[in-house]
């Protein structure tokens, strides 16, 4: 199975071995359109005990002018052919497409034709960013592989189940309706992903648990889980809503924007530009790295303490508000980047949270271990897990199922 990425400039791919759920190779072809474009390669050596055939584990990487997708496809596959694994030996049965954004059309990932490609099209007006680079990765990946299933996986599908209540925003009805506006949420892929680990991991039927997941990266996004569906999430009509990010201001006051436009005489794309690249730790503390952050907090930089509060505070407010939504919860797990990586962040947002059975384990959650594994006391009546999300996976996963159907 092929899972592609694609971004405006780049795209990222992985080949899977579905019998396994094995990576077999990886790769990022960047800077697509400039005068010298970089594709790097990846090709992971197989366990000793394991039925594909062994690779060494290396990565090539080249730099050569790659004009558009179809050129950086055609890398691709170059690179395939010199460094392996061989796709005349294993072809792809077929290929899985990260989309950002569904919009109301989409519930479940959809096998790509011509008309689903003009309905992914038309859904760029709430996605300009990036549906239509998804889009350029798809007619570049069919042209490629014209000859097996391609389909997309939406990240807004895993949202579809939000109620009325949870995704209306309390605007005119008819501009809401005129405009599409509503919340769509985002981080879809990643949050169906990990709820459907942290059962299987417990070994307790996804249908009995209410579960909180914390998606934390650049990007962070929190969703309320019960049954395995998603009743509540805080990304919204775009993915700038709800947690502070790493240069996203997340939940703001929509009259400081107005403010800003009479007082500052600042445009829209002064004001998009403000919210989306110069804000949230990175306004606050000048990086949008957590680690840049610790290390701020350590030599007492008081916008590094500032921001880190800012962003637990926030984190705690969303952990709230959504055990109140579910009634409590079973299952609060961590996942991404900081998500992964970060215990003073997974300390910080639970710290209050005792009233509701909620208690770390220090110990386990300072652990360097990798993999999925439990941070939370014994006694905890909260199960606390720091599960590692992989949306390629994911992706795959759905892929087979549609390519089968």
């Amino acid at each position: 199975m092929l899972v592609i990425n694609s971004g405006s400039s780049s795209f990222k791919y992985q080949l899977l071995d579905m019998a396994t759920e094995r990576t077999l190779a990886s790769g990022l072809v960047e800077r697509i359109g400039e005068a010298v474009g970089v594709a790097r390669h990846t090709v992971y050596a197989t366990p000793t005990d394991g039925p594909a055939p062994a690779f060494l584990d290396a990565t090539r990487t080249r730099e050569l002018p790659i004009p558009d997708h179809t050129a950086g496809f055609a890398v691709m596959l170059e690179a395939f052919a010199s460094d392996g694994p061989s796709l005349d030996e294993q072809p792809p049965v077929a290929v899985g497409h990260r989309v950002v954004h569904g919009g109301a059309r989409f519930f479940e990932p959809t096998l790509i034709t011509p008309l689903v490609e003009i309905n992914i099209d038309e859904l760029s007006v709430l996605a300009p960013l990036h549906n239509p680079a998804n889009l350029a990765g798809i007619r570049a990946a069919r042209r490629a592989f014209p000859d097996v299933p391609h389909v997309a996986v939406f990240d807004t599908a895993f949202h579809q189940t939000l109620a009325p209540a949870a995704f209306t925003y309390a605007i005119d009805a008819e501009v809401a309706a005129s405009h599409r506006i509503r919340r769509y949420g985002f981080h879809g892929t990643s949050h169906k992903f990990v709820s459907e680990a942290a059962a299987a991991f417990l070994g307790r039927p996804l249908d009995e648990l209410k579960q909180i997941v914390f998606h934390l990266g650049n990007g962070a996004s929190v969703t309320a889980i019960d049954g395995g569906r998603s009743i509540d999430t805080s990304m919204g009509f775009t993915p700038l809503e709800g947690l502070v990010m790493g240069t996203r201001s997340g939940d703001i006051d929509p009259a400081v924007l107005l403010q800003l436009t009479r007082r500052a005489g600042m445009d829209v794309d002064a004001l998009d530009d403000l919210l989306n690249k110069r804000s949230g730790l990175l306004g606050l503390a000048g990086s949008n790295d957590l680690r840049d952050i610790r290390a701020g907090i350590e030599r007492g930089d008081e916008r590094a303490v500032l921001a880190f509060e800012v962003y637990v505070h926030r984190l705690r407010a969303y952990a709230g508000a959504y055990l109140a939504q579910l009634g409590g919860a079973d299952v609060i797990s961590f996942t991404a980047g900081v998500g992964e990586n970060t215990p003073l962040v997974r300390a910080g947002a639970l710290e209050t949270l005792g009233f509701a059975g909620v208690e770390i384990d220090p110990d386990r959650n300072e652990s360097p271990d990798r993999g999925i594994r439990v941070i939370s006391t014994d006694a905890s009546r909260v199960t606390v897990l720091v599960v590692p999300t992989d949306e390629e996976l994911e992706i795959a996963r759905q892929t087979l199922a549609v390519s089968r159907a």
